[in-house]
């Protein structure tokens, strides 16, 4: 089992199938993009 995890917030955005335990960071998931464009 994989996660794909945010590096802004630390929350998981998804899961994916995979033969070992991995975890793989995004930038930003769509809750931290939509955060970011509301304070400009």
């Amino acid at each position: 089992m994989g996660e794909i995890i945010c590096q802004t917030c630390d929350s998981t955005i998804e899961h994916f199938e995979d033969e070992k335990v991995t975890k793989l960071y995004a930038n930003k998931c769509p809750n931290c993009a939509n955060h970011t464009n509301e304070n400009k």
